[in-house]
C-alpha cells in the first residue's frame, strides 16, 4: 500500500499543559505549504483527500487534531480556549518548519486561523475561510452554550448530539453520529465560550477585512441568508457558495469544496 501521507505525534508543553498532537502531513517540492485547521467536531482526517487533488501535487500540507479532539492527547481541557488553540497552532508550524504557508480553516478552526492570520499577518499566503466566525451571527453551534444551560459536561453534550441529529441542515446527522468519538466532553463548554466570547467582541469582521492577503469565505447555498456576504464582496473577499451544502461542505459536497479551493489558487497566486 502505498503512503500518500505521514502520521505522527508531536509531543508539546503549552502554557504548563502536556500536548501530544496527532497529525497527518507530507513534504513536497518548492510549492508553499498548506495548513488545515479542522472545526469542532470534525478532525484532520476532514482534509486528507488533499491527496486526491492533482492541482495541489507537490505541496507540503499539515492537518492535526486540535486539542480536546480527535487523537490529540490534552493534559488539562478546562484552559482550553481560542487563544490556546492559536499557540498550537503555530508552535506546531514551527516545529515542522514552515516558514510561510496557506491558511485553510473551518468553523472553530476558521477562528483561530483568523487569530493567527491577525498575529502573523507576514506568514500567510493566502486564507481560505469555511464558515468560520466572523460575527456575533455565526454562534448557531456555540451559543448552544448560553441558550440551553447545563452544568453537566457530558449531559449537555449528549443533548446539543441530539439536537444536531435533527437539524434540518445537509450532513447533520452524519456530523451528529461521530461527534462522542471527535470531542471529548469536558472541552466542549470551554471552547464554546472563548468562540462566543470572540465573536461576540474582538471585531473579527474588521480583523478579517484588513488582511494583507488574498481570501475567500466559503458557505454552504442554506447560509446563504448570512447578513454579512455582500459586506464581505464589496471589501475585496471572494465568496465561495457550495451547493446542497449547510455548515460542512468537507461532508456534503466535498468536490466541489476542493474545486473552489482550487480554482482560488490558480486565481490569486
Amino acid at each position: 500500500m502505498k503512503k500518500e501521507f505521514d502520521k505522527s505525534l508531536f509531543s508539546f508543553n503549552i502554557q504548563g499543559i502536556e500536548l501530544k498532537l496527532s497529525a497527518i502531513h507530507r513534504e513536497g517540492n518548492s510549492n508553499a505549504p498548506i495548513v488545515f485547521l479542522h472545526g469542532f467536531g470534525s478532525s484532520k482526517e476532514d482534509y486528507a483527500d488533499v491527496v486526491r487533488q492533482s492541482e495541489l501535487d507537490g505541496h507540503p500540507f499539515l492537518a492535526y487534531d486540535a486539542p480536546g479532539c480527535g487523537e490529540t492527547i490534552c493534559s488539562d481541557l478546562s484552559k482550553l480556549s481560542i487563544p490556546f488553540l492559536v499557540e498550537t497552532a503555530i508552535t506546531l508550524i514551527e516545529r515542522i518548519g514552515y516558514k510561510r504557508f496557506h491558511l485553510i480553516g473551518h468553523s472553530m478552526g476558521g477562528l483561530t486561523a483568523l487569530i493567527l492570520a491577525y498575529k502573523f499577518p507576514e506568514r500567510v499566503i493566502s486564507f481560505v475561510n469555511i464558515e468560520g466566525n466572523i460575527a456575533p451571527e455565526d454562534c448557531f453551534l456555540s451559543r448552544q452554550i448560553i441558550n440551553y444551560p447545563n452544568n453537566d459536561d457530558e449531559q449537555f453534550f449528549d443533548e446539543f448530539i441530539e439536537r444536531t441529529l435533527h437539524s434540518s441542515a445537509y450532513s447533520s446527522a452524519l456530523y451528529a453520529a461521530s461527534l462522542k468519538h471527535k470531542v471529548r466532553a469536558k472541552a466542549v463548554r470551554r471552547i464554546f465560550q472563548s468562540m462566543v466570547y470572540f465573536s461576540d467582541n474582538e471585531n473579527l469582521m474588521d480583523k478579517f477585512l484588513h488582511l494583507p492577503f488574498p481570501r475567500m469565505f466559503m458557505y454552504g447555498d442554506q447560509n446563504a441568508s448570512l447578513s454579512y456576504l455582500k459586506h464581505l464582496h464589496n471589501n475585496g473577499v471572494k465568496l465561495a457558495e457550495i451547493p446542497y451544502c449547510g455548515h460542512f461542505p468537507m461532508y456534503s459536497n466535498p468536490q466541489t469544496m476542493w474545486e473552489e479551493i482550487v480554482n482560488f489558487y490558480d486565481s490569486n497566486l
